[in-house]
């Protein structure tokens, strides 16, 4: 079910601890010789997860062709920065450990030398942030080289260099990863060429047209391959499967693009006159659209994702929400006094009555979330930007280049969104059983649970972060006995 909130026996440096980590709840401490982290969670068993390839085997394996994911060594690819390293957005558990908001960066250099080749991670950090952490590329440059599967390690020290501190972990994991010494080398990223292309044609056609329809639709089919095919493709290792989701998605975002063009883009561009300030359309129409449709370069650093409570723990998202906040009613005051010097006042805010209206029934469904995407928030936009004025220009091209980002990544997400969709890989705040005292021996440890909590059927065991036990109160699962088999610990 996610990440529960886990009770953890976790090995470090003064021995191991019993931890009762549940949130809100107190923290105990008691000594257990010689024993692995171990979470232990319950589980619904009708909301039981389909089991799946841990976790580590996927974030390793991330953007790694599928034909090359079993073999020990692997070519990897790094965009050109510079961009801040990707943080965890969620309680994300490293043994005793949570850690949020930082780079998933679990070990480091093993030595005094701090060699590349004495550089061990853990296989579920993040690859990227990994490879700036060793030094094996820098985040300006970006760079290719090759990732090498080391398998079970054990030790993975905490490290602070190249501005990235990473997390230590004193026991083993069952796959770490590591960066093939002189293997590091430039390689060109061509999305930047293709940009420039994009950017350049695009350019062309508005300040040499004049058509409106001409100009909307070449400008919207144009953007929206190059944010699908190249500076915001779906997550997908397959090109070919990239290609026909883009296609997939182009036909309904044409449809919507029909209805944007009709009721919004048409009147500004004709209305009061046909628009021949091609400059101008240029640069704040065009220019901002590809603002817009690039938000994974321009907009998508500011520490708000969603718009949920959880978001807005993140550092500076306080901040962040006030001044968008502000921005739009600005803006919104701005276009509302120009409406109502051409009289249109009274339609448009019966319009946007009418969406607050529904926004609001939508709101009061149980059990559901509200989603503003980008493609609504700019849906719900537009219409207030039929103007033929400088700034509607600049905000017309930017909402519109919102659209196409949000539909050639994304898709078209449900407006309507339940809890556990908006939880991603957050933690689900399961129950934790109530455990009788640890029977210890000299090479095992078993726990034993009183029973399941009312409406839960399923208990989970967690090793040092993985799953090695799961069972069924229908099937008796009464204790966990974890057999310790490494040589060499004791």
């Amino acid at each position: 079910m996610g990440q529960p909130n886990p009770i953890q026996v976790h090995e470090n440096g003064s021995g191991p601890h019993y931890h009762d980590q549940s949130q809100g709840g107190s923290s105990s401490t008691t000594p257990i010789p010689n024993e692995p982290a171990i979470d232990i969670r319950s589980y619904h068993f009708d909301s039981l997860p389909t089991p799946t390839s841990p976790s580590w085997i996927s974030r390793v394996a991330d953007r790694i062709p599928a034909p090359v994911k079993r073999v020990s060594e692997v070519v990897i690819t790094w965009v050109k920065g510079p961009q801040p390293p990707r943080p965890v957005l969620n309680p994300h558990a490293v043994g005793d450990q949570e850690v949020n908001y930082r780079p998933l960066v679990i070990g480091g250099p093993t030595d005094a030398s701090k060699s590349l080749s004495s550089t061990i991670y853990r296989g579920d950090s993040f690859v990227c942030s990994s490879a700036i952490h060793a030094g094996f590329i820098s985040n300006k440059d970006g760079g290719c080289g090759v990732l090498a599967l080391v398998g079970e390690k054990s030790g993975y020290p905490a490290v602070d260099q190249y501005s990235i501190a990473s997390v230590g972990f004193d026991s083993y994991f069952p796959q770490s990863f590591t960066f093939v010494e002189g293997s590091a080398s430039e390689c060109r990223d061509l999305r930047w060429p293709l940009l420039a292309v994009s950017v350049i044609f695009t350019s062309l056609l508005s300040l040499f047209t004049t058509s409106p329809a001409l100009f909307f639709g070449t400008i919207f089919t144009v953007l929206f391959f190059h944010v699908g095919l190249a500076s915001d493709p779906p997550s997908n290792s397959d090109y070919y499967s990239i290609v026909s989701i883009t296609l997939g998605r182009f036909l309904p975002a044409a449809f919507c693009a029909f209805a944007i063009y009709r009721y919004v883009i048409k009147r500004t561009f004709t209305q009061p006159k046909l628009l021949d300030a091609q400059i101008e359309k240029t640069v704040l129409w065009l220019g901002a659209a590809w603002v817009g449709a690039l938000n994974n370069y321009t907009f998508d650093k500011i520490p708000i994702q969603r718009l949920t409570p959880h978001d807005l723990q993140q550092p500076g998202a306080i901040t962040a929400l006030v001044i968008i906040v502000l921005a739009i009613l600005l803006i919104a005051l701005g276009q509302a006094w120009t409406l109502r010097v051409e009289g249109r006042m009274p339609r448009y805010l019966a319009l946007y009555v009418l969406f607050g209206a529904l926004l609001g029934l939508l709101v009061a469904i149980p059990n559901m979330n509200v989603r503003i995407h980008h493609y609504i928030l700019a849906l719900l936009l537009l219409p207030g930007t039929s103007l033929q004025t400088r700034p509607s220009l600049l905000y017309q091209g930017l909402l519109v280049g919102l659209f196409i980002n949000g539909i050639a990544r994304w898709g078209f997400d449900s407006i309507l969104q339940t809890p556990a969709m908006l939880l991603g890989d957050g933690q689900l705040g399961t129950l934790l059983p109530q455990l009788a005292a640890p029977v210890m021996g000299a090479r095992n440890i078993t726990f034993a649970w009183q029973g399941f909590p009312d409406g839960w059927d399923g208990i989970s065991v967690l090793v040092n972060d993985v799953e090695r036990f799961r069972g069924y109160e229908d099937f008796g699962a009464e204790s966990f006995t974890w057999e310790r088999r490494r040589e060499g610990l004791s």
